[in-house]
């Protein structure tokens, strides 16, 4: 890592701290009012895996999905600048991808990422490339239509990486789960990194 991007995970790193010894509280309207300001990151352990997975494939097309405020995908764009790739980054609101995109132009990283706001499984859909690696982080009862969504577009060799399938686990996470085991072609394990990560590969 230069020390642009150090120093942009130095700050998002202050505020996981933060974060994590703040009380939880729900935002005001919701998910969906606007006024999430939970950071709600990877952590660096997840972060490291992810980018140390993204550097394996060559010139990949990332798709990650739930921008959120950036963090994960300074891994990902920092992984998608050494192997000659790029990432498609998407979320809900605008006002986390305006910061997560203001986070990559101070990490040097923003020509390597196309940001894109709205309905994930729309915007998938969308979609006109193949896909070589996805990190699914968005919310949980999405997890299932969004796998839906880009199953059909992943390159042969393509792997996909869900977030949080031990903590917080759920009901939609163990249909995810059982979902992506069950697609054709697929291999996949539950690895005990970060908050649990359901790591699959589709040959």
């Amino acid at each position: 890592m230069d020390s642009r991007i150090q120093d942009v995970l130095d700050i998002y790193h202050a505020m996981i701290e933060t974060e994590h010894n703040s009380p939880r509280e729900l935002p005001p309207g919701g998910r969906d009012g606007g006024q999430d300001q939970r950071l709600r990151a990877v952590g660096p352990a997840t972060g490291q895996f992810i980018n140390v997975l993204a550097k394996s494939l060559k010139s990949p097309t990332i798709l990650e999905l739930g921008t959120s405020f950036g963090y994960s995908g300074i891994w990902l764009a920092e992984a998608a600048r050494a192997s000659g790739g790029r990432l498609i980054t998407m979320e809900m609101h605008g006002y986390k991808s305006a910061y997560a995109r203001d986070m990559a132009v101070k990490a040097g990283l923003a020509e390597y990422v196309e940001f894109k706001v709205g309905d994930a499984v729309q915007m998938i859909g969308e979609l006109s490339q193949g896909i070589d690696l996805v990190l699914v982080d968005l919310w949980k009862d999405l997890y299932l239509p969004c796998l839906e969504a880009f199953y059909p577009k992943l390159n042969p060799g393509a792997i996909i990486v869900a977030d949080n399938m031990l903590r917080p686990g759920g009901d939609d996470l163990k249909r995810y789960g059982e979902a992506v085991r069950a697609k054709p072609g697929i291999s996949s394990v539950l690895l005990p990194v970060g908050s649990g990560l359901e790591v699959s590969r589709f040959d």
